[in-house]
This record gives C-alpha cells, structure tokens and sequence, in this order.
C-alpha cells in the first residue's frame, strides 16, 4: 500500500493531508477487496456449490444446502483478507489482528456448530434415529465447543495463552457444575435412556407427574418433548424419565394388539337354571349350537352314570343362563373380525360387588390405532348389552330418577285400585 503515500506525495500535497487521505484511501480500497470477494464467494462461488450439489445424485446435499453451511464459512473471507492487510496500519496492526482473528474464530463456530446440526439431520434419515438419537450428544459437542470458542476469543482478546485461562477454569468447577446442572444430568440421563432403550422418537409414553400422556416428538439434551392427544406440547426434563417412573405403550404398538379389559356387571337375581324352552331357543343361536349339544350330551351322562335325581334342579349338573352367555360371548370373540386371534381371548368371572356380577372381557384388538380400538370395543359392548336379555338376563344399573317416578306412579296405581276395590 506504500504506492498510495508516493502517488499522493507525487501530487504536491501537505505531508499532514497525505497521512490521513492515504489511510481513508487504504481503508476504503480493503473494503472494496472485501465487498468484491464477498460477492464473488456469495454469488458465484456459493451457487456453483448449490448448482453441483443439486444436479449430483448425493442424497444429503438438500440437507447441507438448507443448513446454509457454505453461506456461514465464506464470511470468513472478508475477515482473512483484513487480517492480511493488518500491516498496512503498523500502529492498529496488533488490535486488528486481535479482532480478525476473533471474528475468524466465532465464524468457525457458527460453521461447527451448522455442521453438526447437519450431521444430526443427515442421522435422522436413518430408522436406527429412532431407537438411538443422537441429538443430545451433539448438543454436548456444541457446549464443549462453544466453551473453547469462548475461551480462544478471550485469550486472543488478552494476549494470553489458553491454557493459562484453562488452569483458572478448575477453580470455577464449582460455579460451572451449578450453572450446568440441568445439562450434566440430561447427559447422564440421555445415555441411561439410550443405552437401556427405554424411549425412542414415536414412542407412546404416560408421565401423569407432568401432566404427558402422547407421542414423543423429540429427545435433546435437557428435555423430552411430547405431544399429547389434545395437541398440547408437555416438556419433561430428560432426567425424569430416569429418576421417576413412566409407561411406555411401545410394546403394545410393536405386539400388534391392544387390550380391551372390561366388565359387564350381571344383576345377579337374573342368573336362573336353563328351562327346556330356553335351551330350545339357544340351540337355535348359530355360536351356541355346538356348546349346548356337547354341554347337554355330557351332563346327561354325567347324570345318569351317578344315578342323580333331576326331579329337584338343585341335583347334579344343569347349565345356567350366566354360564350359556359366557360361552356365548367367549365364541362371539373368537368370531369376531376385529379381535387378535393370536393373544389371549377370556371371559372370566370377577369377584361379584354391590353392582353386581361382572363378567370381564380379556382380549386384544387387531388393530392397536386408538380410533380402530374404540371402535372394537364399542361394538363389542352394543352387541353384549343388547343380546343380555335374550339370556334372561338383566344388566345392572343404579336406578336413574325416571325408574324412581316409574316405581312411585306403579304404587299409586296399586293403591287406587285397592281403593276401588274396597
């Protein structure tokens, strides 16, 4: 830049009015290198990357080209080109060394910390991302980075060595475990779950604690992230999944079935002995033909090889109706479309209550979607209630208000007439 001085000297100017026109002239031309390398890093050299990027059959080239990373590392030109011309001003030369080489390096953070995002996207194209994200380590990466970065800037800054502000850091250990508590448990945490396998993006997990009961959508360093069925966002520290307990739904997704477990409660004073004219009527219902004709053929032996007396229906083996629709709903399962044929299908008795005898239907749809479930189990149950009485037997139910006013109107009209009467 000498070259400047000596034409503007060439021109007869004050001495004083070269100096400082030199120097507006030297920053002005270095600004001008910057702004033209710029463009041309930008302009030209950026979109023939983009160009090659997109026309090449390299999947991940979309990826790299949204996380702009390219864009980030070309504004470190213009910082190379100051820190190359910084002789020019032999005065400011140490400060804008100092400042170049500072900008240089929070650049290449930016371009690091770009990179691994990237690398994170590019991993989340894989299935194995779902079993084993890796978001949470690249964020320990980034902290480990960015606490170099801090510390190569600050050192630059004081003409310093770092391993002198590093020796100084383990005085601070205290102060840096508080400030990054959360971080540090969420690294533990992030590799117990991991290693363990215990959530994975997609899983389907209960935490009634926070108030989560949805979809997980992501996994980080600190936090998990869940989307619950009413599209609310509940945030759950990542250490909780490994200090509190929480369900996970994943091995009902992956099983192929989700269970129905739920009674019908019998009024009990409805369970009655079969009449012949009952067993008549249940011969002809097509999943119970079979039943009665084996179950009629085998108490009928059973009977007479021990001499019973059938005459009193407290003697010797006879079928119930409570016994008829058990078998009856137990075939109507094992019959039905939407029920797993492979998992366990039961009707069983529960222990009889205050409400009655709940007969308690065990088994599993074949389809584990919520709305395909609902839909299973509600149709199942339609059917029960309605076919109930077919059986002579009533479902129980706490009296509503119109059986109450039912009950009340019978007894007037009972009275009225023995009044008539009378």
């Amino acid at each position: 830049m000498q070259f400047i001085n000596n034409l503007l000297l060439d021109m007869e100017l004050d001495p004083r009015l070269v100096e400082y026109l030199s120097i507006i002239i030297k920053i002005l031309l270095i600004g001008l290198i910057c702004i033209v390398a710029n463009f041309i890093s930008k302009k030209i050299v950026i979109r023939i990357i983009t160009r090659i990027v997109t026309n090449s059959k390299f999947k991940w080239g979309t990826i790299i080209l949204e996380r702009q990373i390219f864009r980030k590392l070309s504004h470190i030109v213009p910082a190379i080109i100051i820190y190359s011309f910084s002789s020019t001003f032999p005065t400011y030369q140490s400060i804008i060394e100092k400042l170049a080489i500072t900008y240089i390096i929070i650049v290449g953070l930016v371009f690091i910390q770009c990179l691994l995002n990237a690398l994170n996207d590019i991993y989340q194209t894989f299935e194995i991302s779902r079993i084993k994200p890796i978001k949470g380590y690249i964020q320990v990466i980034n902290i480990i980075i960015m606490t170099l970065g801090f510390i190569l800037v600050i050192s630059n800054l004081l003409g310093e060595s770092p391993l002198i502000l590093l020796s100084g850091i383990g005085a601070l250990s205290a102060v840096l475990m508080l400030v990054f508590k959360d971080s540090l448990l969420g690294l533990v945490a992030g590799i117990q779950l991991t290693a363990n396998d215990m959530v994975r993006v997609g899983d389907w997990i209960e935490m009634p604690k926070y108030g989560a009961d949805g979809d997980v959508i992501d996994i980080s360093l600190n936090t998990v992230k869940v989307q619950n069925g009413d599209k609310t966002i509940t945030m759950i520290p990542s250490y909780a999944l490994t200090a509190d307990s929480f369900r996970n739904w994943r091995g009902m997704q992956s099983s192929g079935g989700r269970r129905i477990k739920r009674p019908l409660y019998i009024d009990t004073s409805s369970i009655t002995f079969c009449t012949d004219e009952m067993l008549e009527k249940f011969i002809q219902v097509h999943y119970l033909s079979d039943f009665i004709i084996e179950k009629e053929r085998e108490i009928t032996e059973y009977n007479a090889k021990n001499e019973i007396d059938r005459n009193n229906p407290v003697n010797g083996r006879a079928l119930t109706n409570i016994g008829v629709f058990r078998a009856y709903i137990s075939n109507y399962l094992k019959n039905h479309h939407g029920i797993n044929q492979n998992m366990t299908v039961m009707v069983r008795q529960l222990g009889h209550s205050e409400y009655g005898l709940p007969l308690e239907i065990y088994a599993f749809t074949n389809d584990v979607q919520w709305a395909v479930y609902e839909s299973v189990q509600s149709d199942i149950f339609d059917h029960l209630f309605a076919v109930a009485p077919e059986f002579g037997l009533r479902v129980f139910q706490n009296p509503s208000g119109a059986d109450l006013r039912n009950q009340v109107d019978e007894s007037s009209n009972k009275a009225l007439i023995g009044e008539r009467s009378y």
